[in-house]
């Protein structure tokens, strides 16, 4: 039988010895303990680049907004063997399924993101990572960096359910001008992180990191990606490649939340870093918006020379000047070009919002790990 009352005598004698012992280490060696005390992160030393706190302490908190969205990542977990192919399959072989100028949208679409997704891991692994020293944001980086291993799988399950030309698909990023254009215009800000010598601390260093940050969350993720999102999405709504939409619009659920963490990362740097926001810098970011708005509309142009779908490519023109101005504002800028209306009303039902809807009715559905998006 339990004796409580001799329990409690036993622990209160543990409890006292503890004390003792404590109080005896703080007594015969005072300065480990303080220095131990001073070693412990502070929220308010924490930085978001060039930060002296631990990197591999991850609390106490200060960039709750990172930690949110990891876990909201987490929550939206999805893998591409989930979706069921097999109606894009039977209308990629159907002779009459798909015109030749859909066909085409879809291998320049597929040519281009094969490869993106893996620019963009490949930027936050080997660059991006090692430069920022808030622990929950790169918390948030690695779920990240996961998040595009699942996009390039997701491609490459879309490539090879259709029982496409691999070789085809994956080197169009060698061989169309359109897609190579625009993967020549992120290397040098992919290579400017991954560099071993590159680093931070100085007014250059952290221009060069910010201008890199703003390139990938405002235009590769939050620009280059839509042309691509809209014309497979345009196929779903239109019950075409339904397969194929739904993992897209998984991405661009995933991209919406990449984009947006990458802004709030751009913002937090300028706040704690208002030197390097400087009239020419911020002349310079102008700059490569507008060459960006230049590369995506000649892709847009490039994938669907005709109109089809209910698009066209003057459409994209105008959406890629209403999705500069909203990035741009994002982070501080003006607007780029004179205000835009957006061409795909639609599309705005799907960006940033943490629901779904169906394509085909208005009904909100709620998904979580293994949820499928509803097509009919």
């Amino acid at each position: 039988m339990i004796n409580w009352e001799d329990n409690a005598v036993n622990q209160s004698e543990k409890d006292n010895f503890l004390i003792d012992s404590m109080a005896n280490k703080i007594e015969q060696n005072p300065d480990e303990i303080k220095d131990g005390l001073v070693r412990r992160v502070k929220v308010e030393d924490k930085r978001i680049i060039n930060g002296g706190t631990d990197v591999n302490q991850l609390v106490p908190f200060k960039y709750k907004w990172a930690w949110e969205k990891y876990l909201s990542g987490c929550a939206n977990h999805w893998m591409p063997q989930e979706i069921n192919m097999s109606r894009d399959i039977a209308l990629w072989k159907s002779s009459d399924g798909l015109s030749e100028d859909e066909r085409r949208l879809v291998k320049r679409n597929l040519g281009f993101f094969v490869t993106a997704d893996s620019l963009a891991a490949n930027n936050i692994v080997l660059g991006t990572y090692r430069h920022i020293t808030a622990p929950e944001c790169r918390q948030y980086l690695l779920r990240q960096a996961f998040e595009e291993a699942i996009h390039t799988h997701a491609y490459q399950y879309i490539v090879e359910s259709l029982g496409l030309d691999e070789s085809e698909i994956f080197n169009a990023y060698h061989e169309i001008p359109s897609i190579r254009d625009k993967d020549e215009f992120l290397i040098p800000f992919i290579d400017t992180l991954t560099n071993p010598n590159f680093k931070t601390g100085t007014l250059d260093g952290d221009q060069q990191l910010l201008r890199s940050l703003i390139v990938f969350s405002c235009l590769m993720e939050g620009l280059f990606f839509y042309v691509g999102f809209v014309q497979i999405l345009a196929l779903g709504r239109q019950n075409k490649m339904t397969g194929s939409a739904e993992q897209y619009q998984y991405i661009l659920r995933d991209e919406s939340m990449h984009c947006n963490f990458g802004i709030d990362l751009v913002n937090t740097i300028k706040l704690e870093n208002p030197d390097l926001w400087t009239k020419q810098f911020k002349e310079e970011v102008v700059s490569i918006f507008h060459e960006a708005v230049s590369l995506e509309y000649r892709y847009a142009e490039d994938t669907m020379p005709r109109g089809i779908l209910g698009l066209n490519s003057s459409m994209f023109k105008t959406y890629l000047r209403f999705i500069a101005n909203r990035r741009a504002q994002q982070i501080g800028l003006p607007e780029l070009f004179d205000t835009e209306e957006n061409p795909f009303p639609w599309m705005a039902e799907m960006v940033d919002l943490k629901k779904e809807k169906n394509f085909f009715e208005t009904r909100v559905i709620d998904y979580q790990v293994g949820g499928a998006l509803q097509w009919d």
